[in-house]
Formats: C-alpha cells, sequence, structure tokens
C-alpha cells in the first residue's frame, strides 16, 4: 500500500527507497512491534470488557494455574493478529501476489481459533467447539490454501526438500496433499498446545519466524538460492516481510504476555501463527527444516500423542501431566525457569535449522 501510494503522488525518489525488500522487512517489524505497544492496552481493555471470568482454565491442570491464571483476559491473538495484517498491507509488495495465500492461512485459522475462543468464553469453560469440527475446519482452509498455490501459483507440492543433502528430493506422488496438511494442520495445533505458559510459546514463534525470514529471503534470490542448494521460489523475498511483521508482532504481544501475563494469545493466535509458519515452509519447500527450528513445538505434539496411545493401549501415562511443559510442572520445576529453558532450546534448534543451509 505504501508503494502505490508514493507512487501516485509521483515520490518516485521514496518508492526506489521503500523498494528494498530489507527496508520494507524493517518498517514491517517496528510496525506491528509499534501497533501493539500503543493500543496494547487499549485493546487489552477492550477485551477483557467482554470476559468477566477470562480465560477457562482447564480443570485437570496443574493446581497453580486454577489460582495465578484465572480471570486473566484471552483471544490476545486479535491483537496480534490486527498489527500483522496492518503491517502486511503496508509494506508488502502489492504485486507480489505469492504472499496472499499465506495471509489467507493466517486470517481462516485466526476466525476458526477466534470461534473456539469466544465458545470457551461464552460458556465459561476451557472446552471450545468441538475436535472434530475444529479440525474440519482446519483441513477446508488448508486445502484451499493447497489449491491456491498449486493452481494459480504453479507451485509443486510433490517434492521433499531434504535437509543437509543437495539436489535430493523424496517424490511424495499421492502422499503429497495429505503431507502438506499434516504441516499445516500439525504445526498449527502443535503452536496451540506449546501456549499454556506466559511466554512460553510466543517467543519461539519469534525465533522460528526470524529463521525462515532468512530462508525465504534465501530462496527469493536466485543467486543464493543456488549457491545454497535452497529450492528457488520467485517472489519469496516478499514472505521476509511478512515474516518480520510476526516477529514485531510476537516482540509486541510478549510485552503484555511476561511473566505475569496481562493477557492470553489463545486459539485465536495460536492457531493462526502456526499454520502461517506451515503454509510458509510448504510454499518454499522447508517443511522437515520448519520441524528442527520448531522442535519445541513438535516435542509438545508428541508429548500428548504418546500420552493418550499409551494411555488408551496401556492405561499407564508416560510424562506426569501433557503437553511436555506441565510434565516439568508437575515435577516441582518452576514455570520461569521451564519457559526460559524452552527458549534456549528454541534458539540451538534455529542456529541448526540454518547450518542445513550451508551443510549440503
Amino acid at each position: 500500500m505504501i508503494l502505490l501510494f508514493l507512487e501516485y503522488f509521483n515520490l518516485y525518489s521514496l518508492v526506489n527507497f521503500f523498494s528494498y525488500l530489507t527496508v520494507r522487512t524493517g518498517f514491517a517489524l517496528f510496525t506491528s512491534f509499534l501497533f501493539i505497544l500503543i493500543f496494547g492496552p487499549l485493546l487489552i481493555n477492550k477485551i477483557s470488557s467482554y470476559q468477566s471470568i477470562g480465560q477457562p482454565i482447564r480443570k485437570d491442570g496443574p493446581e497453580s494455574h486454577l489460582v495465578a491464571k484465572r480471570g486473566t483476559p484471552t483471544m490476545g491473538g486479535i491483537i496480534v493478529l490486527a498489527s500483522i495484517v496492518i503491517s502486511i498491507l503496508l509494506w508488502v509488495n502489492p504485486e507480489s501476489y505469492i504472499s496472499w495465500p499465506v495471509i489467507f492461512l493466517l486470517i481462516s485459522f485466526g476466525l476458526i481459533g477466534f470461534i473456539d475462543d469466544y465458545t470457551k468464553v461464552k460458556n465459561k469453560t476451557s472446552d471450545g467447539i468441538s475436535a472434530k469440527l475444529r479440525v474440519t475446519l482446519q483441513i477446508i482452509a488448508s486445502l484451499l490454501f493447497i489449491y491456491w498455490i498449486t493452481t494459480y501459483h504453479a507451485i509443486s507440492i510433490e517434492l521433499l526438500s531434504l535437509p543437509f543433502l543437495k539436489d535430493i528430493f523424496i517424490n511424495l506422488g499421492f502422499f503429497a496433499v495429505p503431507f502438506c496438511l499434516l504441516v499445516i494442520v500439525g504445526s498449527a495445533n502443535a503452536v496451540n498446545l506449546t501456549d499454556g505458559l506466559d511466554g512460553l510459546a510466543i517467543v519461539p514463534i519469534m525465533i522460528v519466524s526470524a529463521t525462515f525470514a532468512v530462508i525465504c529471503y534465501l530462496a527469493g534470490n536466485i543467486i543464493f538460492s543456488e549457491y545454497l542448494y535452497i529450492n528457488y521460489l520467485p517472489g519469496a523475498g516478499e514472505l521476509t516481510v511478512l515474516c518480520a511483521a510476526i516477529i514485531g508482532s510476537a516482540l509486541g504481544f510478549l510485552w503484555y504476555n511476561a511473566p505475569p501475563a496481562m493477557v492470553f494469545m489463545g486459539d485465536t493466535g495460536s492457531l493462526s501463527l502456526g499454520a502461517t509458519l506451515g503454509g510458509t515452509s510448504v510454499l518454499i519447500k522447508q517443511e522437515i527444516v520448519l520441524a528442527i527450528v520448531g522442535g519445541i513445538f513438535v516435542a509438545e505434539a508428541l508429548s500428548v500423542i504418546l500420552q493418550v496411545g499409551s494411555f488408551k493401549l496401556t492405561k499407564k501415562r508416560i510424562f506426569l501431566m501433557a503437553p511436555l511443559h506441565h510434565h516439568f510442572e508437575k515435577m516441582g520445576i518452576p514455570e520461569s525457569k521451564i519457559v526460559i529453558r524452552f527458549w534456549i532450546v528454541a534458539m540451538i534448534l534455529a542456529l541448526i535449522g540454518l547450518a542445513t543451509l550451508k551443510i549440503r
């Protein structure tokens, strides 16, 4: 929008300046950050006014949550989504259509999460819409995304890139669509499961977004992509602007979500951000790198799968409580220490993910 505005008023010297991808990336980050910093208190108060009981806490969760976190307003993801969308509309090149399918994922999964959050608040329970309906809506949105990128952008989703190896791909064939669904829907729900402690999910989201901002920039540059053996995607550089908007929004949200949290992100934010990262990885063919960099989210999701599977088969639990962060809480580790250690692991995984680009 900024570029169109400047062109309309014939401000071509500024058009040249803002045409640089790095410039718009920086402005996208600061725009989303400042939006939350300035309007955060107003929006949090507005959200609180509609939620007399705040976030419903799961009754089978850690005892400390029943008192410490009860009453904290949820659906803070609305603030996150608003800041990202505004930043993207301002700074993404409108002629780069590769960004719009990802923006569609961001908004559609945000709406699904909002419906779930609203149901919880309205019914004053920790249970939102049914899991079957939630996953069905997620699959529909993901299928529309896949149809969009394969039909209108001619993007091949059949080949799976392997990290650490160059010029070696796995042809998924008929399993391509189910695999992409697994990446997008799995990423969305893995982030959602991780969002259980103050600041626990938002910093890894920031770290993964920063990593993918670098990868998207490289994937959109034919010289860098050929040198690093990354799948070249014309226009992928604009996804860097989107990732930067997520980083800025995450920084701003952390300002209010740091312990003790003034607001929770809720499904509105966690589902939308997770799906956006999953969709981005599908576009640039770095799905396995996403699993490495987002290893925290993978571990949290696997802990739930293993816990449920073990209990159904053997009536025994592997963990004291799932997801994984609750297991550590049950062990008596303070919440702040769990969160910071998860952040450290997320940063190490990001470095490993970036190393896959060079070791090929």
